[in-house]
């Protein structure tokens, strides 16, 4: 995980994290960093069982890991409860190890939270999602217990490569830029 002393200089800047696993991580990671009140994303490695993961070795399906997307926000500008509505968006809740054309343990959705307060707002925003699906809720929602920092080829990918895969669709991406939150200063 993040050292300790790099997210408390986080959060006395007044900035939040929670990460995000849907799927591949390259569209999660573009449809994020385009919502108003989000500073900065990270694609990454989350909550596996090794150190310092490859892709090449995530991909192999033994690690544990989920390729997930670290989102640093203002909670001044956006609340965490809209940041989840949002991401149930590109996701499927209810596909095991799959989102689209993605198959495999690190493509599973989760939430993995570092507040202990912020799971109550989670379970609150699954327990509303339940009642739209009769299909079971596959989407973890775990503390986050370590984070590994993608190769510099999977940052920011869709902006290097606009027509790369992503399943996500992406009519959603406009609606992630056109969001405006609740929540304002």
């Amino acid at each position: 995980m993040r050292d300790e002393l790099y997210i408390k200089s986080m959060e006395d800047k007044g900035t939040k994290r929670i990460y995000f696993a849907g799927g591949c991580f390259w569209g999660t990671e573009h449809f994020m960093k385009m919502i108003e009140g989000v500073l900065d994303t990270t694609v990454g490695y989350a909550n596996g069982n090794t150190e310092n993961p490859t892709y090449e070795e995530v991909c192999k399906d033994n690690t544990g890991f989920a390729e997930a997307v670290e989102v640093t926000y203002n909670p001044e500008r956006i609340t965490l409860s809209e940041l989840i509505r949002l991401f149930f968006k590109t996701i499927d809740p209810t596909s095991l190890n799959r989102q689209g054309g993605d198959i495999g343990e690190q493509y599973r959705s989760g939430i993995y939270y570092i507040e202990e307060d912020d799971e109550s707002v989670i379970q609150e925003e699954l327990n509303k999602l339940r009642k739209k699906y009769k299909k079971a809720i596959v989407t973890e929602a775990l503390p986050l217990k370590n984070f590994y920092r993608a190769e510099n080829y999977h940052q920011d990918y869709l902006y290097k490569y606009p027509n790369g895969y992503c399943h996500i669709p992406y009519s959603l991406f406009e609606k992630a830029r056109s969001y405006k939150p609740k929540k304002k200063t």
